[in-house]
């Protein structure tokens, strides 16, 4: 059987991250995603990445409507290896960290903490009010990953293409899932500048 890993993605600013897990997961046979693009999320990938929702949902195993409540990821009897929120909107954190599962996003989070499968979340915002932070925080201690996407400068980084590989290979280790294009840290080889 193949491993299952929801992909949310929501209408904060980082579509990218999303539709490239999408991509990074295709490329492995014994993987099958399970996409929810809200509908912010579908008008971010348009506006951000010039993408027609139905192009998006081309890319996951499966793809499910946001009001899809009675959907397979709404139950904790399907099994799957969990979940990745990438980007993740401050609604859908506040609506995770306070269990509201309005919609199939919320409850498809809310059903892989229950189940203590890895949820793991990329907030997109900046600066970060007190809410905010006190929601990473609740969705912390419910056993959540909060992951924001910050660069990986010590990459050395040439591209914003390169940025977002970085973390989207980041994020996939979380799951075993492990690159040989990530580049790791292996500590600093050259010689260090001499103090002045």
């Amino acid at each position: 059987m193949k491993k299952r890993l929801i992909v949310g993605i929501t209408g904060a600013t980082g579509a990218v991250y999303g539709v490239e897990i999408l991509k990074a997961l295709r490329e492995l046979a014994d993987w099958e995603t399970h996409l929810v693009l809200s509908d912010a999320g579908a008008l971010n990938v348009w506006h951000e990445l010039k993408m027609k929702r139905k192009e998006v949902e081309a890319l996951a195993g499966v793809a499910y409507q946001p009001k899809d409540i009675a959907a397979a990821i709404s139950s904790g009897s399907y099994l799957t290896e969990g979940m990745v929120i990438a980007p993740c909107s401050m609604k859908t954190l506040a609506a995770i960290a306070h269990a509201h599962a309005d919609d199939l996003l919320a409850r498809a989070a809310d059903v892989v903490l229950k189940e203590r499968r890895r949820l793991v979340l990329l907030p997109r915002e900046t600066p970060l009010n007190l809410a905010h932070l006190r929601n990473m925080v609740a969705a912390t201690e419910m056993g959540a990953v909060v992951f924001p996407p910050v660069p990986a400068f010590y990459a050395l980084p040439k591209s914003i293409d390169e940025i977002v590989a970085h973390t989207v290979a980041r994020v996939l280790d979380l799951f075993a899932i492990h690159s040989p294009r990530l580049a790791r840290w292996q500590g600093m080889k050259e010689t260090r500048p001499e103090r002045d």
